[in-house]
């Protein structure tokens, strides 16, 4: 297959999942292809939320949505351009270790290895392993090539040239030794936060609340920390969020909040409480879910440097006026271009120098 060819096939998939959106449950004028995957995907997107608690139909939705608009031909094009992708490459074979946070999570370092000409051998996490498979057989659908070029495992790593693997601080440790005789790209916990100038009007909180809420938080990009001015109006900021309120009536969210807030009256932490989110003022950027951490700044220059130095626990920062490029407009963190890495470590140039 050519670069142009995978571009086509992955802008064919984004038009497929098209047909999967939150406002309207069928979809009209399918394809022959479209037609055979559509009832497949929408067994798995059952299956998936009955199987991880926190895999709503709604985030799925949303995650098939994002990846709809992000998979066009002129989004594929505008990322590739910036790279030299030779059509000769010997293939290698690039491991992923996925994380299951939110669906599709591993999606982009997926696409990078393919669209970057190698083969892909996925390890996916036992929290989302439903959705995948059903889009890489939609891949070789369009062409029966992917199905030698991707393949799936649940044990031990083996026959593999380089890794990409995503867990937690300490299972970054693990894999840092394991894969040390290998190229690898190896990712650990990162956090986003958000920075308050207290002049944010109604419809930006609300935009705020996307980056708080969507997946109950469990994503890199949720927002998990604000920085306030002194003397802010909280009442504000609440009035903004308060139309995520029926998030208290998820059951796992909602044991969440139960659980922390017992555990921070019991130790008699000061929190602020509308219900369905708790705000603790806190040095930390990783709130528990539920759980808002806050610290207020009286000088702008040193928040800046303060971030600056934390930059490596950080993945967005949300704020009014972006001037950085890890920075964000309130209500963005969930739509991520495809330029835009995990981590700040270019997955792209990384494979295109495998060879």
């Amino acid at each position: 297959m050519t670069i142009k060819e995978r571009i086509s096939y992955f802008s064919k998939l984004g038009d497929f999942l098209k047909n999967f959106n939150t406002e309207n449950d069928v979809a009209l004028n399918l394809s022959e292809i479209d037609k055979k995957y559509f009832d497949e995907l929408e067994y798995k997107i059952n299956s998936a939320v009955h199987y991880n608690g926190w895999f709503t139909r709604n985030n799925i939705l949303f995650a098939l949505k994002q990846w709809s608009e992000a998979l066009t031909e002129e989004n594929l094009e505008t990322w590739l351009k910036t790279y030299t992708i030779k059509e000769d490459i010997t293939p290698k074979t690039v491991a992923i270790i996925m994380a299951g946070n939110i669906p599709l999570v591993g999606f982009h370092d997926f696409l990078s290895v393919l669209i970057s000409g190698h083969n892909v051998l996925i390890k996916p996490s036992d929290n989302d392993k439903q959705l995948l498979p059903v889009l890489c057989n939609y891949l070789a659908e369009l062409n029966s090539e992917f199905e030698s070029k991707i393949s799936f495992t649940q044990e031990r790593l083996e026959n593999f040239d380089a890794v990409i693997a995503t867990g937690s601080n300490n299972t970054a440790r693990y894999f840092e030794y394991y894969f040390k005789n290998k190229p690898n790209i190896i990712r650990k916990n990162r956090n986003s936060v958000a920075i308050i100038r207290g002049d944010e009007t109604e419809s930006e909180l609300k935009a705020l609340a996307e980056d708080i809420f969507r997946y109950y938080g469990l994503g890199c990009r949720n927002v998990s920390k604000l920085f306030l001015p002194k003397n802010y109006d909280f009442d504000h900021f609440y009035k903004g969020i308060y139309h995520w309120n029926d998030i208290i009536n998820q059951n796992k969210y909602a044991n969440n909040y139960d659980y922390n807030k017992a555990v921070y009256l019991m130790s008699e932490f000061n929190i602020l409480d509308n219900g369905f989110l708790m705000l603790k003022e806190d040095e930390g950027y990783g709130s528990p879910i539920s759980v808002l951490f806050y610290e207020f700044y009286e000088n702008k220059d040193q928040l800046q440097q303060q971030l600056e130095e934390k930059a490596g626990q950080l993945q967005c920062v949300v704020r009014k006026e972006i001037s950085a490029k890890n920075e964000v407009k309130f209500g963005e963190t969930q739509h991520p271009k495809l330029w835009d890495y995990a981590d700040g470590v270019d997955t792209m140039e990384f494979l295109i120098n495998l060879n």
